[in-house]
């Protein structure tokens, strides 16, 4: 849906309660899309740590490949 920012100045609650059920709003100036209506996504809080135990790294994980490394350098196996 696309309104005008006049338009968007006199129905914002109406605007708004349709974004939030998930209608995209686009507001235009000028006949030129301006703005987009989107609901407020609450900010994720991180907690170090949540995945303690849950992650396995391999032993030789900063062991680099002979051949990795010569690919570096243009060798060939």
């Amino acid at each position: 849906m696309q309104v005008t920012l006049r338009e968007a100045e006199t129905q914002l609650s109406a605007l708004g309660k349709r974004a939030w059920a998930g209608e995209r709003i686009v507001i235009a100036q000028d006949g030129e899309p301006y703005l987009e209506l989107i609901p407020h996504q609450k900010e994720r809080k991180r907690r170090p740590g949540r995945f303690k135990g849950k992650i396995k790294i391999s032993g030789d994980f900063t062991e680099t490949p002979a051949d990795v490394i010569g690919s570096f350098y243009g060798e060939a196996e």
